[in-house]
Order: C-alpha cells, then structure tokens, then sequence
C-alpha cells in the first residue's frame, strides 16, 4: 500500500512538470548590449548603409546578455558557420 505523503509527493511533482511545460512556451525578448561609447546625435545622423560602428570592445570581451530587461549572462561574439553567435561565457547567478 502507497502511503499518503509520497502521493502527495508524487502529484505536487507533476503539477509542476505541467506549469514548467506550460511556462516553456512563453516567448521571452533576448537581447546582447552591444554599447558604443561617446556616440552623439551626429554620429546617429551620419549612419547609412555600410556605416561601421566602433564598439571599441576587444576580442573576447564580455557582453551582457539580457532576456526581459533583466542580465542572465555574460557572453562574447563569436563565428559559428560564416554567421556571428554569441558564446556564453558565465551565467549570473
């Protein structure tokens, strides 16, 4: 016989399975900050197409990577297949 604690055990766990099945559908904005320092009104006024920006970020810095306006990683740019990626680097705890 099943004792009562561990069915209640038992159907919290699934109860949660479902709210996380549920929550995984949710569509979340991701974003990397890629922030250009010094950049003014001009420099906006002056962009057109094949303008470069200098991030002035060396190989290998750290980006924020930010879902819902909240931080949850750092990462860096990387190449994966001719298209550019972001590498995470370390997870905010």
């Amino acid at each position: 016989m099943e004792s009562r604690p561990a069915q209640i055990a038992t159907d919290q766990s699934l109860d949660e399975e479902a709210a996380w099945a549920r929550l995984k559908g949710l569509v979340c904005q991701l974003s990397v900050e890629v922030r250009i320092p010094h950049f003014t009104v001009r420099n906006l006024l002056d962009l057109a197409p094949g303008s470069v920006l200098d991030t002035r970020y060396e190989e290998g810095s750290h980006l924020p990577v930010i879902v819902n306006g909240q931080i949850i990683a750092w990462g860096e740019f990387d190449v994966v297949d001719e298209n550019l990626a972001v590498r995470l680097t370390e997870l905010v705890s």
